[in-house]
This record gives structure tokens, C-alpha cells and sequence, in this order.
């Protein structure tokens, strides 16, 4: 049976990083598939994407920084999403699809959740941002609900199991674009020669940039280069001037040229304590880089057993794992065994897994 879908996100079109990067890389697969597809968000139109694309403006979340942090207000992406729901309620046609699907909250799900004349379509919720509106209760969460849930990693599924019908779907990645190869450093802006460590991370507190600079700049001629942006920008490059100047690069890469990025590095770091799962990760392994994290199990559920995870709030401990993984860069047979782990997880493995739940979410509905 073919389904329409819908998936909206503020950010989808204008934004590469993460949510955005994986509800397209999921919608693909699922054209592929031979379902049909439309994707709502802020951006612009692209010729040649197999999906529908559906404009509504919004206001970028960096116009937001300075805002002051309300309930259901709570941060700048909270304000960004609240103004694309205008937008989204005038391109939204409940009767035109069969299910639809969000992976932020408030807003946006309200908006696919609203009263309709006639059916509305199931409704299902991605944790790719955190599971705290499907636990929480209190405040603007007490008006949470969905017909399915998507849980990215196993923590996820076993608190939203017992409350929703629910599915355990990693993100994934694009094997044949993020792979080892060739470096491009003067393409960035790096520096010849010398070990460099990569971090991709927005620049805000709970990412723990400033850490990773500190860290790195206890290792003499490592060279430190942030792909990102956020409200900590001058926080972090005023650290990084102090710290280690000279060593640091940050900069804003278009998604096209992140393979090339991080072929053109020696080690992959992120320092969150708690991320929901992190494409970065097999975005990182699958081009054959060592990847420094903090040590969870969450983590060691994505990367494996192998990798360079510790306590990073020990920051003596963070160095020795940088300086590990970067001794161990060139091995060859260690970034074959990478690359065979984030093998695992291929966007088109993920697709037929969120196909599959979505006709289960789908029929459940209709047979009540």
C-alpha cells in the first residue's frame, strides 16, 4: 500500500545539520519506495528532489537569542518554530495524507494534531531532539500525544514503550557520500600539515564546545577546527584565541562539502553528555575517523566498544583520549572496522524500518 507522508520541520531546506538532515535523507528512501512524500519547512524549493516541498516562512532562531525564556517559549529554536506555524497551517491539508509526522514540539505537533472536519491522518513523533515531551507531564507537555513513536536510541524505547506504541529506528547515514578519501585542507582554511581534530556542533551550552577547546589546546601543535554556529560563537572563539591561537579554525560548511571535511581531519570529537544519538557519529566512522566522546551507554550503543570515549568532564582524561585517537589515525585496518560498523546504519536500512512502522501506525487508526 503506497502512504502519503508528511514530515515539517522549521528548519528543512535552510538548515543541514541533524533532524533536517535525517527527515531528508529518510524521505528519499521512502520515494525510493514508492511512497509519496511532502516535506513543509522554511527553505527554498530544489529542482530535482523526488519529494514534494512545501514553503512556510519563519524567522531564523538566531533573531531569537536575546529572548527572554518563557514555558513553551524555552529557548530560541522554541520562538523559530512558533513563527513557521502560520506558514504551516496555510500549506496543511489533513485530508491529504495518511500520516504525518513532526520531531518538535510544541508547535509544529499541535499543528498536525489540530481539530479537523474530516479524518485526521495518524500522527507520529521522532525523538530526534529528545524524549522529554513524551515523559514529561508537566506544563505545555501534558498535551503531548501521538498515534506512533519513534525512538532513536534504546533509552527512548524503553520509557516511550510503556506509553505509546513505539519503534526503535537509529538515524543513519549516507555511505556513499561520507567515506575515506582524499583531504582538502587548504579548502578549509587548515593548516598543511599536523594532527587536526573536528568538531561539528552547534554552538551552545549543552554541546560543550568550549571543553573540547580546552582540551585540545593542552596538545602541543593540534589544531582544533568547529563546523557551526550558535549563540556561544564569541564565547568560543574569544576562548580559543586565549587558549590556543593560531590553532583554531571555526567555520559554517555547506552540507555538500562536509564529507570533504572530514576527510581533510585526523579525529572526530563531540562532547555532549547527553545526545539523543548523534548522526555526527557515523557520519565521523563512516569516513573512517576515531571518534572522542563522552563515555555513556547510549553512546557506546552507536559507536561500538571501540572508540575513544571517557569521562569528558575530566579534562586531563579528555586530552589522553584526544591524543590516543589521534596516535591511532593511521591505521588503516581500525578505520575499515569504522567503516563497517556505520555500515550498519545505511539511510535506505533505516527508511524500510520507519516504512514498516508507519503502515502498522497507520492501520491501528483506521481499524478503530
Amino acid at each position: 500500500m503506497t502512504l502519503r507522508i508528511l514530515f515539517a520541520l522549521p528548519g528543512l531546506h535552510r538548515i543541514e545539520r541533524g533532524a533536517e538532515v535525517a527527515v531528508i535523507s529518510i524521505a528519499n528512501e521512502l520515494v525510493r519506495g514508492g511512497d509519496e512524500v511532502t516535506l513543509i519547512g522554511s527553505g527554498a524549493s530544489r529542482p530535482g528532489t523526488p519529494y514534494r516541498f512545501l514553503h512556510a516562512g519563519a524567522v531564523s532562531r538566531a533573531r531569537f537569542e536575546a529572548l527572554p525564556r518563557l514555558p513553551a517559549l524555552r529557548d530560541d529554536t522554541s520562538y523559530e518554530e512558533a513563527s513557521f506555524v502560520p506558514g504551516l497551517l496555510r500549506q496543511y491539508r489533513p485530508k491529504d495524507y495518511d500520516v504525518t509526522v513532526a520531531c518538535s514540539f510544541p508547535f509544529v505537533h499541535w499543528a498536525l494534531r489540530r481539530p479537523s472536519l474530516g479524518p485526521r491522518p495518524a500522527h507520529v513523533f521522532v525523538t530526534q531532539n529528545g524524549d522529554w515531551p513524551v515523559r514529561a507531564r508537566n506544563s505545555e507537555y501534558r498535551f503531548f500525544a501521538c498515534d506512533g513513536l519513534v525512538c532513536i536510541n534504546p533509552d527512548y524505547y524503553d520509557a516511550g514503550r510503556a506509553l505509546w506504541p513505539a519503534a526503535l529506528i537509529p538515524n543513519g547515514v549516507a555511505l556513499d557520500r561520507f567515506s575515506p578519501g582524499e583531504p582538502h585542507r587548504a579548502r578549509f582554511g587548515l593548516p598543511a600539515k599536523g594532527p587536526v581534530v573536528l568538531m561539528v556542533s552547534a554552538l551552545i551550552g549543552s554541546k560543550r564546545v568550549d571543553e573540547g577547546v580546552r582540551a585540545v589546546a593542552n596538545l602541543p601543535d593540534v589544531h582544533l577546527v568547529c563546523a557551526g554556529d550558535g549563540p556561544e560563537r564569541a564565547e568560543v572563539d574569544n576562548l580559543a584565541g586565549t587558549l590556543m591561537p593560531g590553532r583554531f579554525t571555526r567555520l559554517i560548511a555547506p552540507a555538500v562539502e562536509m564529507p570533504t571535511l572530514y576527510r581533510s581531519c585526523d579525529a572526530f570529537l563531540h562532547l555532549s553528555l547527553d545526545e539523543p544519538f548523534g548522526n555526527v557519529f557515523i557520519e565521523a566512522m563512516a569516513s573512517g575517523l576515531p571518534v572522542v566522546a563522552h563515555d555513556s551507554p547510549r553512546t557506546r550503543w552507536v559507536v561500538g566498544d571501540d572508540q575513544f570515549l571517557c569521562d569528558s568532564r575530566d579534562r586531563a582524561a579528555l586530552s589522553g583520549s584526544i591524543a590516543r585517537a589521534l596516535a591511532a589515525a593511521g591505521d588503516n585496518d581500525a578505520a575499515a572496522s569504522r567503516r563497517a560498523h556505520a555500515a550498519r546504519y545505511s539511510w535506505s536500512s533505516v527508511a524500510a524500518r520507519y516504512r514498516d512502522f508507519f503502515h502498522e501506525v497507520v492501520e491501528r487508526r483506521r481499524s478503530r
